[in-house]
Parts: C-alpha cells; structure tokens; sequence
C-alpha cells in the first residue's frame, strides 16, 4: 500500500496579524459610530424633555391664562430654624418658573412637598420648612455648613435635565438644562421692575424697556403679549450644567462694562483652549451659584437665558457672579448648538453660526438714542430678533 501526504489546512503568522489587523481597524470605526448613536438618541430624549416642558407652558396658559411667574413665592418669609439667616434683601419671590410648571410635568407629588409644610431629618437634626421652603440660594450656598436641606432643592426632575449633560450632584443641586428667555437685552435682569433686590424704589420703565422676551422677572406675560408670533419667539433655552472646569459656558467672568459691550469677557479666554477660561474666577464667583445649578431658583445662571451672544459663547456677568445680568446665552453638550423652546411649543436646535448681528454693540436700553432706544430692533440679528417677543422684526431666514 502507498501512503498519501495529507496536509492540515490552517493560517500563517502574516494571515493572523493581518486578520487582527483588519478586526481593529473595524472595531476602531465601529467605536465613534456607537458612540454617535448614543449621543443622536440623548440629543433626541433632550429635545423631548423640551417638548414635556412646552406642553407644561401650554397647559397652564390655558389654565391661567398666563405664562408661568419667574420670581414666584412668598414676597417676606421668616428665618427657618437656627440655620437661616435674616437676610431680607432675599426675603422675597426667589422661585423660578419652573416650580409652577411641575404639576403640569407629571411632577404633582414634588409640587405637594413644595407647597405645603415640610419637615427634614438628616444626621440626627429636624428641621420644619413652611410652604415654599427655604430661599433656594441660600439651600444651595449653606448645604456644606449644615446637615439639613430642603428636600425640593435637591431633587433632581427627569423633564429639567439634558442626557447628554453629564453634570450631577454636589456642590450644585438639582440641576436644570432649561432656561426661560428674558429676550435680547440684559439691564434689569436681576431687580425685575426695581431699582434694587431689597425693592427700594420701582423701575417700571427702565424694566419694560429691556424686558423684551417670553418672560420678565416678578412680573407675568401672556401669549397676547408676544406680538411677534408664537412661532417667530423664542420661549426657553438649553444650558449646560457646570462641571467645575471653568468651562466658557458655565463658570461666568466678571465683565463689568458688559452692559455696553457684550464681548467684555472674550479677551479672558484661552486662545488655545477656546471653549475654557485662561484666567481664574473672581473671589465671590462660587461655586453653587455657576450655571443650571437649581431648578428652584431665579438667579440668572441657573434658569435665565438671553439672546445676545450666538449658542455656546461664553458667560459674562456685569458683577462677581451669578447673581448679576450679564450674556446667559443657551448652550448643550451636543455638536454645533443648543436647542431653544419656541412659544408655539416647537423645539428647533440653533446652530453656533446663527446670523447674530453685532455682538459688540450694547443692547437696546432705558434712556439711550439710535439704534439702542426703547423699542429698536434687536441689534443681534435673527438671534436677537428670535429672543424679543414684540419688537415687529420680520424674520425671513431658516433657523
């Protein structure tokens, strides 16, 4: 008998490494692609939350015939306990928007607790809130001094936050994404129609002259009021949370003169890092008053915007922090823009490269000529005009 030579079939070295080879140059166009996905379905659940949010604001116009007051509460209320300071200058309506719209967002058992007394144990210490709580501020400032919150402050509501913002938990409280829209100016935008916060004299017309968009400061506006079309009027935009990184968009710089120059701030940006400060934040900036920080409050970087700068452009405030008006333009975690709530309840998502006119040209104000006089067009192009709700700019450009 003769022997026949069978030989094994299998893979040479060079086969294998290029076999390995070709699976990770798969893998590695796989990876950005997933990541993509992921990021396509947060932006999608992002804008549903925005729209949850516009059918709140429709829900209660039709109730109240109304929008939601952003500066709401108890116009004095007593120090809590031994943890609360009388501070009166605070004393009165520090609670955003948002509160009111939490029945309307399938958020009644958190309303409950807001609206009735409420009492906190934690490490041993009681502590019993009247209705409308603590002044959010100070939960916020104090919640490293003491062991007891109030709860509400705390709690972080699915329909406020953006999934693709990765910000939680302390030193902030419950976050927001979502910003009601004060328009295209900035004067007034911490008094509301006051001279001050300890409302020392009125300042009806100095307000209403700057008070341009959807919604104003301890006063209420109505869809009749917004003569620039529902469609035409931005509503509420997005924001990112702070990250503690000194982000542009979200650890704000003392600007000063950004009253007259909204582009007060550019020159403390790192030329090489251009969406990160290169200089420190001032002394007072701290860090439980930086942007989204509390749904509950109405400080202008947790839930006020304006629509000065373009999308993602950096935070400037006319004083030491947030607590000052200053450029709070919408920002997102996603590419290229942020999304905006239009008052017909429509979301849009804004691009960074929205016409925006002449972002060094001071906004229109009390008590100035040209084309800064009470009643000018907005001098910040469609963005602008997108942001004033009666200001009878036309708008002929896709957005």
């Amino acid at each position: 008998m003769t022997k026949t030579n069978r030989t094994t079939a299998g893979f040479t070295l060079v086969e294998l490494l290029v076999v390995i080879a070709i699976i990770g140059v798969l893998v590695g166009l796989l990876l950005p692609a997933v990541q993509a996905a992921r990021e396509a379905a947060r932006r999608m659940s992002c804008s549903n939350n925005f729209k949850q949010i516009g059918l709140g604001i429709h829900n209660y116009h039709s109730t109240y015939n109304k929008l939601p007051k952003h500066g709401t509460g108890p116009i004095a209320v007593r120090a809590i306990g031994t943890n609360w300071p009388q501070e009166r200058d605070f004393r009165h309506e520090r609670l955003s928007a948002h509160v009111g719209l939490l029945p309307f967002v399938e958020q009644q058992a958190l309303w409950e607790q807001v609206s009735n007394p409420l009492i906190v144990t934690q490490g041993g210490t009681t502590e019993t809130y009247p209705a409308w709580g603590a002044i959010p501020w100070n939960v916020i400032a104090q919640t490293n001094n003491y062991t007891t919150d109030w709860t509400p402050c705390f709690t972080d509501v699915v329909t406020f936050r953006c999934p693709s913002d990765p910000g939680y938990g302390l030193p902030l409280g419950g976050r927001s994404n979502y910003a009601v829209c004060y328009g295209d100016a900035m004067d007034y935008m911490s008094f509301g129609p006051y001279t001050n916060w300890a409302r020392g004299a009125r300042a009806d017309a100095e307000y209403n002259a700057a008070a341009r968009g959807c919604f104003g400061l301890y006063t209420q506006t109505s869809f009749r009021d917004i003569l620039d079309g529902l469609s035409n009027t931005i509503c509420m935009g997005e924001n990112n949370t702070d990250l503690g990184d000194e982000h542009i968009t979200t650890s704000p710089r003392n600007g000063g003169n950004v009253g007259n120059n909204p582009l007060q701030c550019a020159g403390q940006i790192e030329v090489s890092r251009p969406t990160f400060w290169r200089t420190s934040p001032h002394a007072n900036n701290f860090v439980e008053t930086r942007r989204g920080a509390c749904w509950a409050g109405v400080t202008m970087g947790w839930t006020m915007c304006n629509t000065i700068l373009p999308p993602n452009r950096e935070v400037c405030s006319a004083g030491q922090n947030t607590a000052r008006e200053g450029t709070w333009t919408v920002s997102s975690r996603h590419q290229g823009g942020a999304h905006v709530l239009m008052a017909d309840g429509a979301v849009k998502f804004i691009t960074d490269s929205i016409e925006a006119g002449n972002s060094s040209a001071g906004p229109v104000k009390f008590g100035q000529s040209g084309a800064r006089a009470p009643g000018s067009q907005s001098p910040y192009g469609l963005w602008g005009a997108l942001g004033s709700r009666a200001s009878k700019e036309v708008i002929d450009k896709d957005f």
